[in-house]
């Protein structure tokens, strides 16, 4: 055992000893993992962090958790995989010191604010303006999208400051008071009934230049950041074997009628059980080389296969459930308090569709994997050195 495993441990001995996760509040408990540096173990000590190899995390979180301890990432999954690391590469001292411990302990809910209805996958095109104004900026457009962000108090906002740069160069990442006068959160009613997506209107809103991250003009890289966050977070999740997604189906399978298990459904339900093995594996390794820093352009991988994946073991689980699989309970729209919350398979089968287009489409994930990790030619780009101001748009 490491010197480095060896204190890591010694601290969570120590926060379980005097926060037993079962006899305080979750806040206080995850106030003290924070305060231990044991919350993202790879960030900057004072950051939640210890500086020490992220592998550690996981020898972390499997002791804590197995003692019961509460999980942040239920309810504030957009600030705990992407705008927590996003704070903790860009941001200066004083946005650290205020906004990553409550991120961490949920107090402080984050979203994310990025496309828009005419830049999603095209991310660089967006048309959302921020202005100088003394020591504001001004901004004015529309976001969509936007997870969570009816429960949101910060938002991570990336706007057009220059307009006459091309369109990846002219871009200024902020941290925006999701309370502030001239922000406007409307719901976005999804198949399942619930509105765990909005779209978000900026009118006239002031944000304080102090909330800029890194410099104007950065807010490209600042997103890379981001959204390399947030394809781990979605697709580099490492649960227990036979658990995540392929749990249901199993279960469904195990409680079906015989006269529903043919054999060539054995074998498909079988297929996607080593799927979903394989690709737990894959992340596990990944998980155990990845360095210190961003994450690189491969975990696209795993952000694609989980999309694929878990749209084929939920169309199976409701061939496996037959005409059950046609029965929804309810869809009466909700406002929710977490994102993906799967209380029944029907509602987990309609949620999946969305796995293929959040955090990037399935389709951007295979442009990023063939020209950034096998060095294929990349696509035909005719406005790259075009000013976004004289690119055509609808």
């Amino acid at each position: 055992m490491s010197t480095e495993e060896d204190r890591v441990i010694a601290l969570v001995d120590d926060l379980l000893t005097k926060f037993p996760p079962k006899q305080v509040s979750d806040v206080d408990f995850l106030g003290a993992q924070f305060d231990r540096g044991l919350a993202w173990v790879h960030f900057d000590e004072g950051c939640g962090g210890l500086g020490l190899n992220p592998k550690l995390q996981k020898t972390i979180n499997e002791r804590i958790y197995a003692a019961g301890a509460p999980n942040p990432i239920g309810r504030n999954p957009i600030g705990h995989g992407m705008c927590g690391p996003t704070v903790h590469v860009w941001g200066s001292a004083e946005q650290k010191a205020r906004y990553l411990r409550p991120l961490f302990t949920g107090e402080e809910i984050w979203c994310q604010l990025f496309s828009e209805p005419g830049a999603g996958s095209d991310f660089g095109g967006l048309s959302a303006r921020g202005v100088r104004d003394g020591d504001e900026w001004v901004v004015n457009g529309q976001k969509v999208w936007t997870t969570l962000a009816h429960l949101s108090r910060w938002g991570l906002l990336v706007v057009r400051t220059d307009p006459e740069a091309v369109k990846h160069a002219g871009l200024t990442a902020f941290v925006v008071d999701m309370q502030a006068p001239g922000v406007e959160v409307r719901p976005l009613r999804q198949m399942t009934g619930e509105a765990e997506f909005n779209e978000v209107y900026f009118t006239d809103t002031r944000i304080p230049a102090a909330e800029m991250l890194g410099k104007p003009g950065d807010g490209w890289r600042v997103s890379l950041t981001t959204l390399m966050n947030e394809r781990v977070s979605i697709g580099g999740m490492i649960p227990q074997k036979g658990s995540g997604a392929i749990s249901p189906l199993i279960r469904a399978w195990a409680e079906a009628p015989a006269w529903r298990k043919d054999a060539a459904t054995r074998d498909e339900v079988m297929k996607l059980w080593t799927r979903a093995e394989v690709l737990r594996l894959t992340n596990i390794r990944a998980n155990q080389n990845r360095k210190m820093g961003d994450p690189g352009p491969e975990g696209s991988i795993g952000k694609m296969a989980s999309a694929n994946l878990n749209k084929d073991i939920y169309e199976m689980l409701m061939n496996v459930l037959g005409p059950e699989g046609m029965l929804y309970q309810d869809y009466t729209m909700t406002r929710p308090e977490q994102a993906m919350e799967y209380q029944y398979p029907q509602k987990a089968f309609l949620r999946s569709r969305a796995n293929s287009i959040e955090g990037g489409t399935t389709e951007v994930m295979l442009n990023i994997l063939g020209e950034r990790v096998l060095a294929l030619p990349g696509d035909v780009r005719v406005d790259r050195d075009v000013p976004w101001s004289k690119v055509p748009r609808n």
